[in-house]
């Protein structure tokens, strides 16, 4: 398997610092970041089902309030579904630039955890069924495995269903 070549081990970021101190158990995985590899690159080196690969998106309302989505990697979130769940008039990603200004995390890096400003955060509620999810340590290369049921306790996230 592939690995990033880090001097000094695994990267120690926001989202590892909260973990620890909430005693969350997890596995890290260290894999060679491509651009534009999205979750797919990440099941393909660690050979899990990419359903299992969570993203974490930064979107943002018409009033430009942005808030944080997990996904499951091969799925998209309805912006229009979602959009009906916030009673707004819309929602849509932010820019690559807005991302990093919200999270404190590089877009392809971004994890839910700790992030720089205080969104809500919504997850799709077939990704707390799973047994286990891998979701980026807010790291470029760097991925958790842990229990999902670390999102709705550690960041109090509101279950949806805006799959597509």
């Amino acid at each position: 398997m592939p690995v990033q070549d880090l001097k000094h081990g695994s990267p120690m970021t926001p989202a590892i610092r909260m973990l620890k101190a909430a005693k969350v158990n997890y596995i890290e995985h260290l894999y060679v970041w491509e651009e534009h590899g999205g979750t797919s690159q990440i099941a393909k080196v660690l050979e899990v089902d990419e359903h299992k690969v969570i993203k974490t998106l930064i979107m943002e309302t018409d009033a430009k309030k942005p808030f944080v989505i997990l996904m499951h990697g091969d799925n998209s979130v309805s912006t229009k579904e979602m959009a009906r769940v916030l009673k707004v008039k819309s929602v849509s990603p932010c820019t690559p630039e807005q991302a990093d200004k919200n999270s404190g995390y590089h877009v392809g890096g971004t994890s839910p955890f700790a992030t720089r400003r205080q969104m809500p955060v919504y997850v799709e509620a077939s990704i707390l069924e799973l047994d286990k999810i891998y979701i980026n340590g807010g790291y470029r290369g760097f991925c958790l495995e842990m229990d999902p049921e670390v999102i709705t306790r550690l960041l109090n996230a509101t279950p949806v269903n805006v799959a597509i």
